[in-house]
């Protein structure tokens, strides 16, 4: 460390002298560490009192927020139910892309809590009799012979299935009336001769109903993994 002696006369610089100074080297450590450890403080305390401090009232945006509160599925209890925030700011197209990924969620997941509840039951295919009930069967289908087997036939179903389930506008020219719209002006099953009202209460069915099976399947997941699916499915014959 270099100290710098001065002397002056009558206000003016007369003598400039440096010397070499050796201070104990953890005395230099500890001097330098003291303004980062301050400055670890200061930021710490600012995240704390950001933490508590309230809200803003709004936030400035130039693109015009969607309005979610009027869309298909804003229903009481919860109404516009968006504790993440994914909607705040967002337009038409994402709101309809996000649908569309809560819809097919929804649909598959009805397809598992059909499956598993059937399953355990008792309820097996001729030949399947000895396929366990639950997520046992996945351990099933990857360490025997049959499971083995069969295992490829389910991932062809898995990639016929997802291809045939979608928007397939740019092949067949059809533009879907909604989010989730699979139809593809082939399948139709007597959609078109509804009524709005009808419709937009069928899609508000399926909506919840596939919002609950989302819930049921996550909620059979831990079920078993806690070994009390028997407790919540008396009937069970596995």
């Amino acid at each position: 460390r270099y100290l710098v002696h001065t002397s002056t006369r009558n206000g003016v610089l007369r003598d400039l002298h440096f010397s070499v100074h050796n201070p104990d080297p953890i005395s230099i450590r500890t001097e330098l560490l003291q303004p980062t450890m301050k400055l670890a403080i200061l930021a710490t305390l600012a995240v704390s009192a950001a933490a508590f401090a309230p809200a803003p009232a709004g936030r400035q945006s130039t693109a015009a927020s969607l309005d979610i509160s009027g869309e298909l599925g804003a229903q009481m209890p919860l109404g516009a139910f968006d504790p993440l925030k994914i909607m705040e700011d967002a337009d038409q197209s994402k709101f309809d892309t996000w649908r569309e990924i809560e819809i097919k969620h929804g649909r598959v997941a009805m397809l598992a809590v059909t499956g598993y509840l059937t399953t355990y039951a008792g309820v097996r295919f001729p030949g399947a009799e000895d396929v366990p009930a639950g997520f046992a069967a996945v351990n099933w289908l990857c360490t025997t012979k049959d499971g083995l087997f069969i295992l490829p036939q389910m991932m062809l179903f898995f990639i016929i299935a997802e291809i045939v389930n979608r928007d397939a506008g740019e092949v067949t020219g059809v533009t879907p009336a909604f989010p989730g719209d699979y139809r593809n002006g082939k399948l139709d099953f007597g959609w078109d001769k509804f009524d709005e009202k009808t419709k937009m209460r069928k899609r508000a069915i399926e909506l919840n109903n596939g919002r609950a099976a989302q819930m049921g399947i996550l909620g059979l997941m831990v079920h078993e993994s806690m070994g009390n699916v028997a407790a919540i499915l008396p009937l069970a014959n596995n």
